[in-house]
Parts: C-alpha cells; sequence; structure tokens
C-alpha cells in the first residue's frame, strides 16, 4: 500500500461552486479525484488504493492481500445492497414478478442466483462470488440488466463503482 492517504474534503452543493482541488506539496495535481459518499465528500489520490481507503477507513492498515481483498469484498457487497435498494425504489418494481421481488429484496448473506434476469429493475451483483472467480453461475440475461461490482483489485473496485455510479472518478490529463 502507499504510505501516503488520500486528501479527503467536504463538497459543496451543487448550487456552489466546486472546491479548489488540492495539490501536492510540490504543486502537482493529484492524478485522481472521486466524488463519493451521496456527493458529500471529494478525495484527491495518486493511487487507487488510496480511494480504497477514502471509502474503507483502515484499508490503509491493512497487511496482507487477503485482507485486503477481503475489505474490498466488504465494500462491494455494502455497496450492493445500497444501490440494489435505490434501484428498488426508483424502477418499477411493481412489473416484477413474486419471484423477480424475492430476489431483489432478498438478504445478500447469500449471493442471489437466478439462473436468468429479465426483471425490470436491474440486479445488483459482485463478481467474487459468480464464475471464473467463484462457483455461481452468471445470470443469462441483457448486459444493461446486470450491474457487476469488482473488488479483485483496487483498480477493478473503484472502476466498478464508478460504472454503477455508487462514486464519480476523474482522472487528472496533466498525470496521464
Amino acid at each position: 500500500m502507499s504510505e501516503f492517504a488520500a486528501v479527503v474534503i467536504r463538497n459543496t452543493s451543487a448550487a456552489g461552486r466546486p472546491p479548489v482541488a488540492p495539490v501536492k506539496d510540490d504543486g502537482s495535481p493529484y492524478r485522481y479525484e472521486m466524488i463519493f459518499a451521496g456527493g458529500s465528500l471529494r478525495a484527491y489520490a495518486d493511487e487507487p488504493g488510496e480511494l480504497v481507503a477514502a471509502l474503507r477507513p483502515g484499508y490503509d492498515t491493512l497487511e496482507s492481500p487477503e485482507q485486503r481483498h477481503e475489505a474490498r469484498v466488504r465494500a462491494a457487497l455494502d455497496t450492493q445492497v445500497r444501490i440494489q435498494a435505490e434501484l428498488a425504489v426508483a424502477g418499477p418494481l411493481e412489473e416484477c414478478t413474486a419471484e423477480q421481488r424475492a430476489v431483489l429484496l432478498g438478504g445478500r448473506h447469500v449471493p442471489p442466483a437466478p439462473e436468468e434476469w429479465t426483471g425490470p429493475v436491474p440486479l445488483v451483483l459482485v463478481t467474487s462470488f459468480y464464475e471464473p472467480a467463484g462457483s455461481l453461475p452468471r445470470p443469462r440475461g441483457p448486459e444493461e440488466l446486470q450491474v457487476w461490482l469488482d473488488p479483485t483489485d483496487d483498480w477493478s473496485l473503484v472502476r466498478s463503482l464508478h460504472a454503477a455510479g455508487a462514486i464519480h472518478v476523474a482522472v487528472s490529463q496533466d498525470r496521464l
């Protein structure tokens, strides 16, 4: 892990001007900017692991790859529950069959494992439990109805949380 932590600042309201991005001691910009915590915080970092540490306090102190992987899986599961609830509330839940509602609203102590997903509300899944990483078969069905969170490594987690809309990440063009 990096010895440096992300710089986290409060975000302004949508009506206000964005805060001035912090810079490093040498005046250069951070590589990544992440908006998270429901839009209330911004983190600036040079490494994806620093962004994960902003999302999961204590992540940067974990010593083993197994501990970090477990923390990323926990972060993905926590996000899965939140996003699935948001999608269920926002989506046409009343158009779902009873079986589809049971999958959408069921607990996540056991990963959902429908053979096929065609419900009108997208299903949020964590890659760790499905082939090829896990033992469950991936549900068949339209890609746009499956939201995948991938805790394989720091960057895959950050990228998948961004794609799912849980966070927003920008990469500084000055650092490419």
